[in-house]
């Protein structure tokens, strides 16, 4: 009865004063929401797909037997072996290691003959041998004997005939061991994957700043 009489009380005196009044024990209102977190767009790495030897990759060579026109059996058409010197890389992977089989190919022969004429041989590469895979491959070398004294044969043939006649060039010749360079003649397809790009992360754009209103100077 007594807190009544007193709560009646002070509202009457709020009243009469103008100032609105609250009891101390009411809730004060929730704060805020804190802004939420801008979000991020993750874009993607483009679809991986199988590797690829490519046309025109190096491929070194090393030949495997002597060739030569000395003895006249070289004949235009007789294949030859070689093997890689050193390994073809894609991607960080070995993927025609050193001592895979090669094959060549003569194209051209000319034995060695009178008057000083030397021997001359021409070869293409036709292809290397990878896990049982013909790769084509593309490449020619040549070698050409040294002539015989093709002036002193030229003055013997003026003066005595049976001189020149008789001199003779030398064999062409490419020892066993000779360094060749070819390279690939077709795109081959790899089974192991292109190395994928990790995702790119690109943050929203910050939200603009909020700038209040000028305080009152009370004046």
């Amino acid at each position: 009865m007594y807190l009544s009489i007193a709560l009646a009380a002070a509202a009457a005196a709020q009243a009469n004063s103008g100032v609105q009044w609250q009891p101390l024990n009411q809730p004060k209102s929730a704060p805020a929401p804190a802004p939420a977190a801008a979000p991020i767009a993750i874009i993607a790495a483009p679809v991986t797909t199988n590797a690829v030897l490519r046309v025109g990759t190096e491929v070194p060579l090393r030949l495997s037997e002597e060739l030569t026109t000395k003895g006249k059996k070289l004949r235009v058409g007789a294949r030859f072996h070689l093997e890689t010197s050193e390994p073809v890389m894609v991607n960080g992977v070995n993927v025609i290691p050193v001592g895979s089989p090669a094959m060549g190919e003569i194209t051209d022969v000319r034995n060695k003959g009178m008057w000083g004429k030397s021997g001359h041989l021409g070869a293409r590469i036709l292809y290397v041998t990878v896990n049982g895979r013909q790769i084509r491959l593309s490449g020619a070398f040549d070698d050409k004997g040294v002539a015989g004294g093709v002036g002193a044969a030229l003055v013997s043939g003026i003066v005595f005939l049976p001189a020149g006649f008789f001199m003779t060039g030398t064999s062409a010749l490419v020892p066993a061991g000779t360094i060749v360079k070819s390279f690939v003649d077709e795109d081959v397809p790899l089974a192991m994957p292109v190395a994928a790009q990790a995702p790119l992360v690109v943050g929203a754009p910050a939200a603009p700043m909020q700038v209040g209103a000028p305080a009152s100077s009370g004046q």
